[in-house]
Parts: C-alpha cells; sequence; structure tokens
C-alpha cells in the first residue's frame, strides 16, 4: 500500500483514503464475521471525503462549521471499525494500521478546524 500523498489537499487526501480503505475490502473474504464491519467501515470511510466536498460548497460559516463537524465524526467511527476489522483478520493488521494512521490524522486535521472556527 502506498504511502497517503498530497498532505495538504484534504479533498484529494479523504478521497484516497476511501480508495484504500475500499481496496482492503475488496481483497477481505466476506463472512458473517467481517460482512457487518467491512459495511460499516466502508459507508464511514467514504463518508469523510463525501462531506467533506459538502463542506467546500457550504451555503455559510455554520453550514460549513458542521459539515466539517461531521467529517470529523466520521473519522471517528472509522477508526473504530478498522480496530474491528484488525481483531477480525490480524494477517492485515499492518494495513490496517496504516490506515489507521491516516484516519487519526484527519480526525486531528478536523478537530483544528472545528475548534479554529469557534
Amino acid at each position: 500500500m502506498k504511502q497517503f500523498s498530497n498532505k495538504y489537499d484534504l479533498e484529494e487526501r479523504t478521497a484516497r483514503f476511501g480508495e484504500h480503505v475500499i481496496q482492503l475490502c475488496k481483497t477481505t473474504t466476506f463472512t458473517s464475521l467481517t460482512s457487518p464491519i467491512l459495511t460499516q467501515l466502508i459507508r464511514s470511510a467514504t463518508s469523510i471525503g463525501a462531506n467533506y466536498m459538502e463542506a467546500n460548497g457550504a451555503s455559510s460559516k455554520k453550514d460549513f462549521s458542521n459539515k466539517i463537524y461531521i467529517c470529523k465524526k466520521e473519522a471517528q467511527e472509522t477508526k473504530h471499525w478498522l480496530r474491528m476489522l484488525a481483531t477480525c483478520i490480524p494477517e492485515k493488521k499492518e494495513k490496517i494500521r496504516l490506515l489507521w494512521t491516516e484516519c487519526q490524522e484527519l480526525t486531528l486535521i478536523f478537530q483544528k478546524i472545528t475548534s479554529s472556527l469557534r
């Protein structure tokens, strides 16, 4: 897995993060145990970028702030699902750890944005 690049372009960075999560999920066998986790993981991970895109098109500062806050919440949820997935498939723990680290960085970025808007 490539390292995440384009550190300052959040639109690209969140999109690439979602793509990396999708790639991981495509290589994971869907079982009764992994299926609900994979579904939730894909939803939350791709939602980060979708909400960031909506934030960029926000109609007001309040709307922008709300969308960025949702980005942060989705990133936090994604970290949870990555942790659960690592428990289910320990052989992919290293790939998952890289994704978790990127997600943590995104969480901190969105936290900083929301706190600077107050």
